[in-house]
């Protein structure tokens, strides 16, 4: 049980770890065309993020992928800019239609993938001393999950207060923070 919370911990500081801010950074690209009535898409989103990772995570604890840490290290901020990108494409439009939560919940899995295979080299290192592997990942997807859902609740929480007590409207909310983002991912990919 002590691997459990040690794992468990392990994954909140790695989503909430101010070195690799880019967990946020694409939490928040997520959640920004959301509002808290949303709140069942974003935490199912959010959800799905955590299984896809930690999907990625057990193929590398037993062994079945290998991934060249460069290549993955470029990839994840081009999720972000993709995310960021499609939020500037979608923020004048409803994010309410089933067939946009469709590929949300698609895009969001996929890069899901990607961001576990980031962490994957380094807690295939940490597991080869474990025997049983069950456990410890479990717990690293709970801790995972819950950090997200701190975040996400920030998010969201932000959106709110800002789009309640300013005149700023939903649109451009969503562009100004995506571009911001973008920019950010940018700079992620070329420096």
């Amino acid at each position: 049980m002590n691997d459990f919370w040690f794992y468990t911990e392990l994954g909140f500081t790695h989503v909430l770890d101010p070195n690799g801010y880019d967990h946020v950074l694409f939490l928040t690209a997520l959640a920004l065309p959301f509002s808290f009535g949303q709140w069942k898409k974003v935490f199912w989103l959010a959800t799905l993020f955590t299984l896809t990772h930690c999907l990625s995570l057990a193929l590398a604890a037993y062994g079945i992928v290998q991934v060249n840490s460069d290549l993955v290290e470029l990839l994840i901020p081009i999720t972000i800019l993709i995310t960021a990108l499609l939020n500037l494409y979608t923020a004048d439009k409803a994010q309410a239609s089933q067939k946009a939560f469709r590929m949300d919940l698609g895009v969001t899995g996929f890069f899901g993938l990607i961001h576990g295979l980031g962490f994957s080299n380094y807690f295939r290192m940490l597991m080869a001393e474990e025997e049983e592997k069950t456990a410890p990942l479990l717990g690293f997807a709970a801790g995972i999950e819950g950090a997200q859902l701190v975040v996400l609740l920030a998010v969201l929480t932000l959106s709110f207060v800002l789009l309640q007590w300013t005149p700023l409207s939903r649109k451009y909310y969503v562009w100004g923070f995506s571009l911001v983002i973008a920019l950010i991912a940018l700079k992620l990919i070329f420096f």
